[in-house]
């Protein structure tokens, strides 16, 4: 028995008929022949089934796992503790089948779960509204730069350079013809330089963005920046990391007019860089100029408590011209793992957590300090991750953690050439003291 219905020679011979060609090497003359395969690809031969399955486990033994290493790599994406329950939710089939709901009034389990998200999502920013997901942490913080030019009617945007960097790269492909302006500000001891921001800004000034805890983990001053923005009649735009909201202000509370972030932390798994999710929240104000869709409650003709889709600014709604996202189906089932973890962890849970990851940060730090072989990059405040500078080579550095199965930490100077030999380190509530201690042992150990 085949496991799939090929295609006989007559069927082959008809298609290509139709599509006007004696052979299939014609369907690929516009591809160069140096860069075609030539003869068989070079696989194994037919397996049986079980064969397969071991071969197929073989390869994936191959991968550096988080079973089997300790990660201290973060710079964006991190290793927090999933809780089994999440799975258990959201492979449930009326979750993990769901489309969007288009059909809203028959989809109130999914319209629940949104109303649900955006809640939390709300009382986690210090926020009014949430929209119900965006791609991405680096597509929400673009979505915000673009709402806060077309609220204030302003071309011009200033991002700290500590903002993430392949975040910046994606505002800056958003605003890249849509005629508006980013000027990068510049950072001092891995903060934002508040300073040159007050010498920088004008009347064109749309929005400060700053994110906290920003790329190199340091906390932000929040509260300067919005009297800063405000006092010109601009908006502060801040890229949060949720897991830290568990123990900071809200940044709502500081001032803050939108709050964006990536939501990979709040119960999804590393998972080779995706899917993740961003969220996205802001004032009442603002709340029609929000990307996507927002969920709703509200009652039916006999009381019943229901839900609806209130708001959705789409380009298949409204006039194309004045859609503010084309956002579709969207990573609702990552936002619905957040969901589930929020609910389960629940406030002191969240703090328990947040305490636990600056708590090994900072253990983990003072210990790298203390082998002499590491000094601060920076001195200002951090939460979960931080910048230390190594007397070796980074490269040499991992690359001696690897071989102890200790995924390492960021080089810097990817990014910042002038910071050479600096690592970012991330530690999360994961980390157990053996493996902070190894991690020490091996960064400094050099035969």
């Amino acid at each position: 028995m085949y496991p799939y219905l090929p295609v006989t020679s007559e069927e082959r011979r008809r298609m290509l008929e139709t599509v006007g060609v004696e052979s299939i090497e014609e369907l690929f003359v516009d591809i160069p022949s140096v860069v075609r395969c030539k003869g068989r690809l070079n696989l194994p031969g037919p397996l049986s089934e079980m064969e397969m399955v071991r071969h197929m486990k073989a390869l994936a033994g191959k991968n550096k796992n988080l079973d089997d290493y300790a990660c201290f790599l973060g710079a964006g994406a991190y290793d927090h503790y999933v809780p089994s329950i999440i799975n258990h939710i959201l492979l449930r089939q009326e979750f993990y089948t769901a489309y969007t709901p288009y059909q809203p009034e028959v989809s109130q389990g999914t319209l629940q779960a949104i109303f649900e998200y955006q809640t939390m999502i709300c009382e986690l920013t210090g926020m009014e509204v949430s929209n119900a997901s965006v791609y991405d942490g680096a597509s929400a913080l673009a979505e915000a730069v673009a709402m806060a030019c077309q609220a204030t009617r302003r071309g011009e945007v200033m991002l700290s350079r500590t903002v993430h960097p392949e975040a910046r790269e994606v505002v800056k492909t958003y605003s890249r013809f849509s005629g508006v302006s980013i000027k990068e500000l510049g950072c001092q001891n891995g903060l934002t330089g508040l300073r040159e921001a007050e010498e920088r800004i004008n009347d064109q000034i749309s929005a400060i963005v700053v994110q906290n805890p920003n790329y190199f983990g340091a906390l932000e001053d929040l509260t300067k920046f919005a009297e800063l923005a405000h006092r010109h009649k601009a908006l502060l735009i801040v890229s949060a990391d949720p897991i830290a909201l568990g123990l900071l202000k809200p940044p709502g509370e500081t001032g803050a007019d939108i709050v964006v972030g990536e939501g990979q932390t709040l119960g999804n798994s590393l998972s080779f860089g995706g899917p993740y999710f961003g969220f996205m929240a802001t004032t009442e104000k603002l709340m029609r100029r929000l990307p996507g869709r927002i969920v709703g409650q509200t009652t039916d003709s006999e009381g019943n408590r229901g839900f609806i889709l209130t708001l959705q600014a789409r380009e298949q709604h409204i006039r194309r011209e004045k859609a503010t996202s084309n956002i579709c189906s969207n990573q609702a089932l990552c936002a619905l793992a957040a969901t589930v973890y929020l609910t389960v962890l629940g406030k002191k849970g969240l703090r328990r957590v947040a305490e636990l990851c600056l708590q090994k940060a900072h253990y983990t730090y003072r210990s790298l300090l203390e082998t002499g072989k590491f000094a601060p990059t920076f001195t200002a405040p951090f939460f979960k991750e931080f910048a230390v500078t190594s007397q070796e080579d980074t490269a040499v550095v991992n690359a001696r953690l690897m071989e102890n199965k200790i995924i390492g930490g960021y080089p810097l100077d990817r990014d910042y050439p002038e910071l050479k030999n600096s690592l970012l380190v991330a530690v999360t509530e994961s980390r157990t003291r053996d493996e902070i201690d190894r991690l020490v042992k091996y960064s400094v150990i050099t035969k």
